[in-house]
């Protein structure tokens, strides 16, 4: 649906794109899927959308202007600082939010990235893929909401303090090894590939080695082994790492 109506039992979608035919092709195969889906073809439209009902979850598509996208994003990010009074708030600060652009050469992943999108997939995006990485953001949005506890067997992780403890015993990390401990062990039998760490941990997309996160999962293994005689942070050869 393309009204005003955005609000139900399922997420709700906000898909912004100037194209028509591309904006409504989206919002019939996500309806048929089960989401509220709403579609906006330019900012001010989706601002009023917004209002009416703020969304789960943004599809961020080619707008009539070349970085219009980018800009709308970037007023997401900024959430209620940009409408005054909370009450009034439009966005929420960490609305997921998916790039989905004909500009996909590597500056263009970083600005999107640097603006803050969640993910980025170039034109024309796979319907299926693109499904699959909007349930991925908004399973662990649901699940940030729900608790702000982590448990993994006897390794137990605090996102609201970023405390981690194994068997009782506080385990010291840097920031970076945190957050990449926090994305596999929300997950912790799923074998994530090193691009996808690369992007969820370090934000942005890379192309070239991954030399950096296989230094901080070396320490990181490092670090939690010495507590506890189990084997963690697993390297699945070929593919990229595990919890367990």
């Amino acid at each position: 649906m393309s009204g005003m109506g955005c609000v139900g039992k399922g997420h709700s979608i906000l898909v912004v794109e100037y194209d028509s035919e591309v904006g409504a092709s989206l919002v019939e195969q996500l309806s048929a899927d089960g989401y509220e889906v709403c579609h906006a073809r330019t900012a001010e439209h989706a601002r009023a959308l917004a209002c009416a009902a703020p969304p789960g979850l943004v599809i961020l598509g080619d707008l009539d202007s070349g970085t219009g996208a980018l800009e709308l994003l970037i007023e997401i990010r900024a959430g209620d600082r940009q409408w005054g009074e909370p009450s009034q708030g439009r966005w929420g600060e960490r609305l997921p939010a998916i790039l989905v652009c004909s500009r996909a050469q590597e500056p263009d992943l970083l600005r999107a990235f640097a603006a803050g999108a969640d993910d980025f997939l170039a034109r024309p995006a796979r319907y299926l893929e693109l499904r699959a990485r909007m349930r991925a953001l908004l399973a662990r949005a649901g699940r940030d909401r729900d608790s702000t506890r982590v448990r993994v067997g006897p390794l137990a992780m605090d996102t609201a303090t970023r405390a981690v403890s194994l068997r009782g015993r506080c385990v010291v990390l840097r920031r970076l090894e945190y957050e990449l401990l926090l994305v596999l062990a929300r997950e912790p039998t799923r074998v994530f590939t090193k691009h996808e760490l690369m992007r969820l941990v370090w934000g942005c997309q890379t192309f070239g080695s991954t030399r950096t996160l296989d230094s901080h999962a070396s320490r990181l293994r490092h670090k939690l082994t010495p507590e506890d005689s189990r084997s963690w942070v697993i390297n699945v050869r070929g593919v990229g790492y595990r919890l367990i």
